[in-house]
């Protein structure tokens, strides 16, 4: 497994959601965004989770809720890759996709955009 510290991923997540474009990251509404070592054990190659009500399902009824939550899971990511490069790559990709299911798009049209 390629080694990186949890400072050093958390790093990458952060800089990933720099690249997100600012006209994008301003309609960005009530999300906070973690970083874990390990996804849940029904699940252990999971790379990221979007929990939440995307920004398309909310209405009038949408006032004083708990943040969504997109977690970026380290282990998985790190046993996936096999250089920094592709751990660079793995996390844009994950960050992307998971921030645009805050936007309510879901996993075919992601598939079919390349954040599958």
């Amino acid at each position: 497994m390629l080694e990186m510290t949890r400072e050093e991923f958390e790093e990458l997540v952060a800089e990933a959601l720099d690249r997100i474009p600012p006209e994008l990251t301003r309609l960005m509404d009530n999300v906070a965004v973690f970083v874990e070592d390990e996804p849940p054990a029904e699940d252990p190659e999971l790379l990221g989770l979007y929990e939440g009500t995307p920004l398309t399902e909310r209405g009038e009824w949408y006032a004083g809720v708990l943040p969504d939550r997109i977690t970026i899971y380290r282990g998985p990511t790190l046993r996936l890759c096999t250089s920094r490069e592709e751990v660079v790559e793995e996390t844009e990709v994950t960050v992307v996709h998971e921030v645009a299911h805050h936007f309510g798009i879901d996993d075919e049209r992601l598939h079919a955009l390349g954040y599958g």
